[in-house]
Parts: structure tokens; C-alpha cells; sequence
């Protein structure tokens, strides 16, 4: 985070930059040395950018790691269950319909609405055709929520092509919001991610497998509702505020648990903090790497994430065979 508030045009000290973040604290008061313009670029647009994506990251991989622990899936992604397509949806006609200023406005309260719709179907398809919500119903009908939502956006961005460039501009994901973008994020993030870090013990009894935990006395069902409905309200809130960003609830997640174990009372706040970490970090290298231009974000983390997918793939097939 350090590295990424000093990086940009123009070069600001370590130190002084590190004696201006503690002069920010209540009942410090530090000279740093710092000009008032290089204040301002630091806590106007640099720190929010950086807290954005650190949130955007941690809620992510939280949720990620939830969805694989419902799932017993280290697959699962918060995307899974059409929290993307609705998100796209519902920003894409917010775009299309809504022109000037009134729908940079609205674009957070209608992803946010739509991601929590799509999970919402999906889970209501998965009921209805499974009589109980299997995991195998749910993934298949957020396979069938996503292809139809997909396809009415498709349809909705056809009507209006001078929009396209917005709307993808969305699609591969932004931390640049700034500061209202913080405050619209953190309750939910606060909420969610409290949720799926006091599900951490009953997800470790859910991965013996339905029949063995309800065998000891867990609500199943209660269980894999109230993770999922946390876990997509994480993924809901993050799309609000940075659009589609693809492979941080995959990558991270798994990373974590290779290297600290299975339990979930552990791979969750690890992935909260790693999810964050990996997230300012590939904001930094889209800000940097063809500067003064910059990359989306998506496309950084698409660049990571698919070779990594790829490899958990053959990881797998090894170990099924």
C-alpha cells in the first residue's frame, strides 16, 4: 500500500509521505514537509484509490473463499452464481437509459441492485428445481441465470453503440472512485465480511459433507444460506463501487490455503488481507506499466488469473487421476 501511494507522476519521499499518513491520526501532529498540492494529490486521490482496492480485493477473496466452502469447490467463484451478469445488466440498461451526469449517480445503486438480484434467481431456481438447494442445482442454475442475463445485456447494449465504450470501460473494473466511493462500500464490507469470518468453524465442519455435519448437529441448510447470502453481498458491494474484476476470488483463496492449510477458520482472513494486498498491487502495475496511460484493472488480474487457473486445472486432473 506504501509502494502504491508513492507511485504516480509526480515523486513524493517515503518518509515524508509516511510522516503525513501519521499526522492524519487523531491527536498526532507531525510536520511532514510535504507541499499542499502533494497533500492534497495524496489524500484526495492516491489513499482512497488504495483503501478502495484494498476493500475491493479483501471482500473478493472473503467471499470467494466462502463460496469454495459452501461449494467444497476450490473453483467456486464470487461470480458464480449470476452476480456479474446481474450486475452487468442492470448497469448496462443504467448507462443506456440514463444519459449525462444522472448515470455515473446511479451505476453503484443499479450493480449493487442487480448482483444482488442475479444471486438472488439463481438461488430461487436452484430451490425450486432441487427441492433443497444442492450445490449441483445451485451452480446449474447460476449457469442458467448468467446465460440469460448475459443475453439480455447483449441485447440492451446493441440499442445503444455509443454507450459501448462506458459500459466495457465498467466491465474490466475500476478503483478510482474516490473517497464516496469508500464510505458507499465500507458498512456492507463491514457486514459481510464479520458474517463469513464468524462462519469460519461451521464451513470446516461443512467439508466433511452434508450428511457428516448434519450428523453433528449443523443446520446445513442455515449454514449454506447464510454464507452464501454473505458472500454475495460482499460480491455485490464490490461490483457497486469497481465494476466486473475477475480471478481475485480464485487465485487468492487458493494461494492461501496451499500455503496455510485447509481451515477455513484461517484461509478467511488471510484471504481478506491477501485479497487486498493483490489487488493495490495489480492497481499499481496498471497505473505504472504503460504510464502515463493506464490498463484496467480486469486486465491485470485476467493476466494473472488465467494462467493460474489453467495450472489449478492440471493440478486437479493430476490428483484425480
Amino acid at each position: 500500500m506504501l509502494a502504491a501511494l508513492l507511485a504516480g507522476a509526480a515523486d513524493m519521499a517515503p518518509g515524508k509521505v509516511a510522516l503525513q499518513l501519521l499526522d492524519w491520526l487523531p491527536f498526532v501532529s507531525l510536520d511532514s514537509g510535504l507541499a499542499p498540492v502533494e497533500r492534497a494529490l495524496l489524500f484526495e486521490l492516491r489513499l482512497p484509490r488504495v483503501l478502495l482496492a484494498a476493500i475491493v480485493g479483501g471482500l473478493l477473496a472473503c467471499a470467494g473463499a466462502g463460496y469454495q466452502g459452501v461449494f467444497r469447490n476450490p473453483l467456486a467463484d464470487p461470480y458464480l452464481l449470476g452476480a456479474a451478469a446481474g450486475a452487468g445488466l442492470t448497469t448496462t440498461a443504467a448507462i443506456v437509459f440514463m444519459k449525462g451526469d444522472g448515470s455515473a449517480l446511479v451505476v453503484p445503486v443499479a450493480a449493487f441492485a442487480g448482483a444482488v438480484g442475479g444471486v438472488l434467481l439463481a438461488y430461487a431456481l436452484g430451490n425450486v428445481a432441487g427441492r433443497g438447494g444442492g450445490t449441483a442445482t445451485l451452480v446449474l442454475a447460476g449457469v442458467a441465470v448468467t446465460s440469460f442475463l448475459s443475453a439480455v445485456q447483449t441485447f440492451l447494449q446493441q440499442l445503444n453503440v455509443e454507450e459501448l465504450q462506458r459500459i466495457y470501460s465498467w466491465i474490466l473494473g475500476n478503483v478510482g472512485g474516490g473517497w464516496d466511493q469508500v464510505w458507499l462500500v465500507a458498512p456492507y464490507a463491514l457486514v459481510s465480511v464479520v458474517v463469513l469470518l464468524l462462519y469460519g468453524r461451521l464451513l470446516d465442519v461443512l467439508s466433511v459433507g452434508d450428511d457428516e455435519a448434519a450428523s453433528l448437529g449443523l443446520d446445513v441448510a442455515r449454514v449454506r444460506l447464510v454464507v452464501l447470502l454473505a458472500a454475495s453481498l460482499a460480491t455485490a458491494s464490490a461490483v457497486a463501487v469497481s465494476g466486473l474484476i475477475g480471478f481475485v476470488g480464485i487465485v487468492v483463496p487458493h494461494v492461501v490455503r496451499r500455503l496455510a492449510g485447509g481451515s477455513y477458520r484461517v484461509v478467511l482472513p488471510i484471504s481478506l488481507v491477501g485479497g487486498g494486498a493483490f489487488l493495490v498491487l495489480a492497481d499499481l502495475i496498471a497505473r505504472t506499466v504503460i504510464a502515463p496511460a493506464e490498463l484496467p484493472i480486469g486486465v491485470v488480474t485476467a493476466f494473472v488469473g488465467a494462467p493460474f487457473f489453467v495450472a489449478v486445472l492440471r493440478l486437479t486432473r493430476r490428483v484425480d487421476t
